[in-house]
């Protein structure tokens, strides 16, 4: 039974959500406002397509189209993809998980949310402003000396890095020290796991970006000589702190993904999750590896042979732990009892678009093929197969797997499966086209093209409409169900971790009575729920449910 005084309506007003203390709204508005740059990154990402369906100009000139790809690169990873999952999904469901009222620090949880809010307002002042072009790697010595508007834009997301490490820091702390008693290291959910290894990277690297963009601004403002080689800087300097960032920062955006990929494959395939403990570990060895592989994007800017060796064997390392998560996640729906819900859906599909982008990872962290396919599209596939096919389609999968919970509404699943086909079909057309022409040689970031490239940038282009399209449908069935959605019960898909023992919508304090920690992956004690629907559990019978 839905309580009547959930965090949704506890109070009501501008100022009520704005200076929030309590997780779950700042988990919403950060839902909002991610989900608002998705929107606005995705509108620009339909504008380089559109562009290059056709040779010459389409709909735009060169300095526009450089200015509109820097906009989409730069909105969907510094103000998406980054904090879309831990600052969104993960400050909604962490303390709940954990059985706790709130995070461990309410009020540094609030700054970080208003810290996003006025990063992403330098951002965005900065394209209304005029734009900057220079791809959302700001590689100097571009940087240091084109005319757009580099310092606002890079001043933006050295705010929004004290966003991330302070919700890193917030995490850790609460994982730490807001465990019920019962919950060791080892009776976590596996998303927890993958929220720390995360936070361990947002505090131990984002820093190091911080300080990059700062010597950045210095230079431009100043004329200092850090990176432009005019003025006795080195280029490749900025790269070595850019990439020392920037790799792990893959990992802030794919670990919390692979978090989301175990709660949903065990609970919708109604099995405990196989290889817990090497699944709980990979995260951590992820994010160990994450620090020590980002000269793979340095093959050829001149750094030594064995340096390049060395990179090389570290980014082939790397994928032992991922594939470990690969083989369990397989290994739990063999012989499961799997239900195709729209959240099973995209937990499957990210199974597939997450290891077309790993293996061809491999690819590029072979230094001969590297050396041809450096700056070609393919690189452009295998990114977007890893954050795309593996960070956003992963957030949709936990995005309908925890939206009961959120709201207490149920989401249309015939509707949700047809957007997920959708999304699926489009998304494979528009960027394993890519794969092709990029092995042939188109380079990346190109405004114009040879006539062979003609047919690939056109299929690619109407597959991104299509991809559009499962979008704007997700957007309508999601908004259409939080005014005329079924009320979801406590426990909808039989889900055994803390937030399915509370009620949909979570109550403001989010437990009546404090709950008893277990094995989450244990299922035998769920029964169907005659009376509210979905499931109850025989060792948490009443609690949370009044």
């Amino acid at each position: 039974m839905t309580p009547k005084d959930h965090y949704l309506n506890h109070t009501s007003g501008f100022a009520s959500w704005a200076f929030t203390l309590d997780h779950k709204r700042i988990g919403v508005m950060y839902l909002v406002a991610t989900l608002g740059s998705f929107l606005l990154g995705g509108l620009a990402a339909l504008a380089v397509r559109t562009e290059l369906i056709s040779r010459g100009p389409t709909i735009m000139d060169a300095d526009t189209y450089n200015k509109m790809f820097t906009l989409h690169g730069a909105v969907m990873v510094f103000l998406f993809i980054i904090p879309s999952i831990p600052a969104a999904l993960g400050n909604f469901v962490l303390p709940l998980m954990l059985g706790a009222k709130d995070v461990a620090f309410p009020r540094l949880n609030l700054m970080s949310f208003w810290l996003w809010v006025i990063g992403a307002l330098f951002c965005i002042g900065a394209v209304i402003s005029g734009g900057v072009d220079t791809g959302w790697t700001f590689y100097t010595p571009y940087s240091t000396t084109t005319n757009t508007n580099v310092i606002a834009t890079t001043l933006g997301v050295f705010i929004l890095g004290f966003s991330s490490i302070f919700t890193g820091l917030n995490f850790i702390v609460t994982i730490h020290k807001l465990r019920p008693l019962g919950m060791t290291w080892f009776k976590m959910p596996l998303f927890l796991w993958s929220l720390y290894g995360t936070a361990l990277i947002q505090v131990l690297a984002t820093p190091v970006l911080g300080i990059t963009l700062l010597l950045l601004i210095a230079e431009r403002a100043l004329g200092i000589g850090i990176f432009d080689p005019a003025l006795g800087g080195d280029p490749v300097l900025f790269q070595h702190f850019f990439w020392f960032y920037s790799h792990p920062a893959v990992y802030i955006m794919i670990l919390p993904a692979m978090g989301i990929i175990s709660e949903v494959i065990s609970i919708h395939s109604r099995k405990h999750i196989f290889g817990y403990r090497f699944i709980a570990l990979s995260s951590i060895a992820i994010a160990a590896f994450g620090f020590l592989v980002w000269g793979h994007h340095m093959f050829v800017s001149g750094q030594s042979g064995m340096a390049n060796a060395i990179f090389s064997a570290l980014t082939f390392s790397v994928a032992i732990p991922s594939a470990i998560k690969v083989f369990n996640w397989l290994a739990t729906l063999y012989k499961g009892n799997i239900h195709l819900t729209t959240a099973m859906i995209y937990a499957l599909m990210f199974i597939i678009t997450f290891g077309i982008g790993g293996l061809t990872g491999l690819h590029l962290g072979a230094l001969a093929v590297d050396v041809h396919l450096h700056d070609t599209y393919f690189v452009v596939a295998h990114f977007h197969y890893v954050m795309f096919g593996g960070t956003v389609i992963a957030l949709l999968a936990g995005l309908h797997h925890w939206w009961p919970k959120m709201f207490g509404v149920m989401i249309d699943e015939r509707l949700g499966r047809i957007a997920a086909f959708f999304i699926f079909v489009g998304f494979n057309t528009t960027f394993f086209t890519q794969f092709v022409m990029g092995s042939h040689g188109m380079p990346r970031r190109y405004y114009d093209y040879l006539p062979q490239f003609t047919v690939y940038h056109r299929i690619s282009t109407i597959g991104s409409y299509v991809m559009a399209a499962g979008f704007f449908l997700i957007a309508y069935y999601l908004l259409r169900s939080l005014f005329r959605g079924q009320a979801a019960p406590m426990n909808p898909y039989g889900g055994n971790s803390l937030e399915w023992h509370t009620a949909s919508p979570p109550p403001f304090d989010n437990f009546t009575t404090t709950p008893k920690a277990e094995d989450p992956y244990d299922y035998d004690r769920l029964v169907p729920d005659e009376v509210n629907g979905g499931y109850r559990s025989l060792t948490y019978e009443g609690v949370g449910t009044r």
